[in-house]
């Protein structure tokens, strides 16, 4: 079973925030609709959602790995009651 971390954003500087948020963005199959958005627009989008707390920062310490998942799904992952 994966173990999963909650980073507060605040704890990443900046730049790494930004490089992580441009990352998740620029993924394949990331989906904004019918019209291209911006790179810049997704990331600011990603940056207003993780700091309203809807999206959380995730590090799975089997993999080594992070990503950005809807807060019901990261409390599911953490274990975390409602």
């Amino acid at each position: 079973m994966a173990s999963f971390l909650r980073i507060p954003p605040e704890r990443v500087p900046p730049e790494t925030l930004a490089a992580l948020l441009e990352e998740y963005a620029s993924r394949d199959g990331t989906d904004y609709g019918e019209r291209e958005v911006p790179l810049a627009e997704k990331r600011e989008a990603l940056s207003r959602q993780l700091a309203a707390g809807d999206l959380q920062l995730l590090f799975d310490v089997d993999s080594e790995s992070w990503d950005l998942v809807p807060r019901d799904r990261a409390r599911d992952l953490l274990g975390d009651a409602p």
